[in-house]
């Protein structure tokens, strides 16, 4: 994934087929099943791939238990049927999770349970374990620092996680193998249109400034939280403004020590006080509690947590944790924006509001919208994209799409490493090899049990995935600055000395480097 090559690509002014602007989960996953397809394809992301809110998920691949309980059968086996897809399909970066759902009342555990049960039944061949009644000591055995007072044992079952930025990381560097172009540090500026319909975009190199014009009959804006920007470029002079589509809530996840929550299970609380639900998730050497789920009237690309919102995770760890977790206690903490879709029935749109709670908008232009959903779902909702672009002829039909059994870049058989240890070079899967044979395999920059971030991790980063600054690397090829903020602040100044080292000259290292530390020091800030 060749930066300098992908950016001669975008200055080709042959037309293509689709043209994608947003690289997290959604455009990403949209822009591999066209390529896959053997449509001409093209992507734009305006940062980085997954700097919004697809790096920023609870790490959890899953069938949705609460819809469950909100009697929406066809989403949890939808969304089941997805989950083991991409278990399959990047074996590296999403694995099973063993979940305990302790008791503490006389009839949660029959009542979970059998829940559970139908939940299993719903997975059918796509399961990943058997639902299990758990006793008292059972329950304690599997969390050994789970609250023993009042006690009555648990339920286990099982569901996935996974590096979601990394993901994101993978999804793009397949889409391109398949024939894609894919750039990042390229926003799009505007929509190209032609007789009231879309025709392409404009974009802006932000590293050199150089501009492109991409022509393309079919525009897909999947941009999460923010489409509603890209929408107001569509709108014709003198028109009035649209209702915004998204209504953005946010998610605070807190990052501790794994002494926290010993072993490989996750805990879940099913309703807390306040009626949430509460999860205690051993990722990579440590343990992310949260989350929440606070509206918020803004669209900040870093949004802060509230005080009440850390308050929240905390005192409910406590009331379930023999050993809680204190501020002090705060390795890092970061937000993500969920898009809460508001579908509208703009003069002249096709709106078309999905199972799967997104919503695909094809407008009077032609430009198409697609936002909402979850990571889990995200090929499903790529394969639905697509046939709207079919069904209102902004694109020939092609054959079904190919992505379902396609294994994404560096996907081994199966992976003997457990996504709960501390980063290694089990996450990149048959590239290992290849990470090994760069410079500074064997020197580390941080160090985490077996684990942590090399030199040639960084070389990696820079010559296979495209990363361009100390906060791509830290943030994003690793996730040393969702585990330890701290740590990650303060190996920025050896990042940023790599990075020049593989980028050349142009590459402003004090720059990146001093930038990366005021971020960082915002994500181990509690307010």
């Amino acid at each position: 994934m060749n930066r300098a090559e992908q950016l001669a690509r975008l200055r080709d002014p042959a037309p293509f087929d689709v043209a994608v602007i947003g690289g997290g989960a959604t455009g990403l996953g949209v822009a591999l099943d066209a390529a896959a397809r053997g449509f001409r394809v093209a992507l734009v992301e305006t940062v980085d791939f997954a700097k919004g809110t697809s790096s920023r998920a609870t790490k959890l691949v899953h069938g949705g238990v609460r819809y469950l309980a909100q009697g929406d059968i066809g989403l949890v086996r939808e969304a089941l049927r997805e989950r083991a897809m991409l278990l399959a399909n990047a074996p590296h970066l999403a694995q099973p999770l063993a979940f305990v759902m302790p008791s503490y009342e006389r009839f949660e555990r029959a009542f979970y349970g059998a829940g559970l049960k139908m939940y299993d039944a719903l997975a059918g061949r796509h399961g990943l374990g058997d639902t299990q009644f758990l006793s008292t000591p059972q329950t304690s055995a599997l969390l050994p620092n789970l609250r023993a007072q009042g006690l009555k044992g648990g339920v286990k079952y099982w569901d996935g996680q996974f590096d979601d930025a990394r993901l994101a990381v993978a999804l793009a560097r397949t889409a391109v193998s398949q024939g894609a172009c894919v750039v990042n540090h390229c926003p799009a500026t505007a929509l190209l249109r032609e007789g009231g319909k879309v025709r392409g975009l404009a974009a802006r190199d932000s590293e050199s400034g150089e501009s492109f014009t991409l022509r393309a009959d079919c525009v897909i804006n999947a941009t999460g939280v923010w489409v509603d920007t890209i929408r107001a470029m569509d709108a014709e002079p003198g028109a009035p403004q649209r209702a915004p589509m998204v209504a953005p809530s946010q998610g605070v996840h807190l990052v501790v020590d794994r002494r926290f929550l010993p072993g490989d299970h996750a805990l879940l609380i099913p309703k807390t006080r306040d009626g949430r639900v509460l999860f205690a998730v051993p990722w990579m050497g440590k343990t992310i509690l949260g989350t929440t789920d606070t509206p918020r009237d803004d669209l900040d690309t870093e949004p802060a947590p509230f005080r009440e919102e850390v308050q929240l995770i905390l005192d409910e760890a406590g009331r379930y944790l023999a050993q809680a977790p204190t501020r002090d206690d705060v390795r890092s903490v970061w937000v993500g924006l969920r898009p809460l879709v508001k579908p509208t029935q703009e003069d002249g749109a096709d709106t078309k509001g999905m199972s799967r709670e997104h919503v695909v908008l094809v407008g009077r232009s032609g430009l198409v919208t697609v936002t909402g959903g979850k990571w889990t779902t995200y090929r499903a909702m790529a394969e639905d994209v697509l046939q709207r672009c079919f069904d209102r002829k902004l694109l020939p039909p092609r054959p079904d799409s190919a992505t379902a059994y396609l294994p994404l870049i560096g996907a081994p058989k199966r992976s003997a490493e457990s996504l709960t240890q501390p980063p290694a070079e089990h996450l990149y899967g048959t590239e290992a090899d290849n990470l090994r044979e760069l410079p500074g395999a064997q020197r580390w920059l941080w160090r985490d049990g077996g684990g942590g971030l090399s030199e040639a991790m960084v070389r990696f980063a820079a010559r296979f995935e495209m990363a361009r600054t100390v906060e791509d690397v830290l943030a994003r090829r690793s996730r040393l600055l969702f585990l330890d903020a701290a740590q990650a602040g303060a190996v920025a100044g050896d990042v940023a000395t790599l990075l020049r080292d593989e980028l050349g000259a142009a590459f402003d290292a004090a720059a990146s480097a001093a930038s990366f530390k005021t971020l960082a020091a915002r994500y181990r800030h509690l307010p």
